[in-house]
């Protein structure tokens, strides 16, 4: 950073292995919190503003109307304790910080639910999705193009970028499978069903109540 000098800095290093951070909550933090902070430091040391992309994830899950920026986060798993951490610390290290928090983000490369999903179908006639868990599906260029535009600006503080709308897991794959034009059958399970190891919050949709908020298009 001393080297190049930049204006901005976007840390897209992330340990986002949900379950696996319930038993390597030490190794999150020191991704998700520690590290983050020393790079806002850095960009702090420069001049540079920084952005920390964050989670959903940091919300408990209890409200029924979408999450926005003021509203108290309470993270159920070791994964959102750590992200939640990293607002924190990143805040701290440097005033001129953005925290972006999004969620359930789908795109061209990487691991995430529309590539399982289109998988699975190629493998078998039907699949078990949980229901009783809402949230934003956010595609991660129309994320980018957020972030781009942000960083620009000097909104400091937490914004909500995440599509617009809801729906369930189970929603969104039947959704992927339409727009597919693929035949699987889509079965409704829940949470408990599944018995992943890291708990999720029911319902974390974001909305946001910045005036001049940066809108994402809906997410189908």
């Amino acid at each position: 950073l001393t080297h190049y000098r930049p204006d901005v800095v976007v840390n897209c290093a992330a340990f986002t292995d949900v379950d696996g951070a319930e038993d390597a909550e030490a190794g999150a933090m020191r991704v998700n919190d520690k590290g983050a902070a020393l790079l806002a430091a850095a960009a702090g040391s420069v001049g540079a503003k920084v952005l920390y992309p964050s989670s959903d994830y940091v919300f408990d899950g209890s409200a029924r109307e979408p999450y926005v920026e003021s509203d108290f986060p309470s993270p159920l798993s070791a994964y959102g304790r750590s992200k939640l951490a990293g607002e924190t610390s990143v805040a701290v290290a440097n005033p001129r910080h953005f925290i972006a928090r999004s969620a359930w983000l789908f795109g061209l490369a990487g691991k995430n639910f529309v590539e399982t999903m289109l998988r699975l179908a190629r493998e078998q006639s039907e699949v078990l999705v949980v229901s009783d868990q809402v949230g934003c599906p956010t595609y991660t260029r129309h994320l980018g193009e957020a972030i781009a535009v942000l960083v620009e600006g000097e909104e400091f503080g937490i914004h909500h970028l995440a599509a617009g709308g809801q729906c369930s897991w189970y929603e969104f794959a039947q959704e992927i499978f339409d727009q597919a034009g693929v035949e699987c059958r889509v079965m409704s399970g829940t949470t408990e069903m599944l018995a992943r190891k890291a708990p999720r919050p029911p319902y974390s949709a974001l909305g946001t109540e910045r005036p001049d908020a940066i809108m994402l298009p809906q997410w189908r």
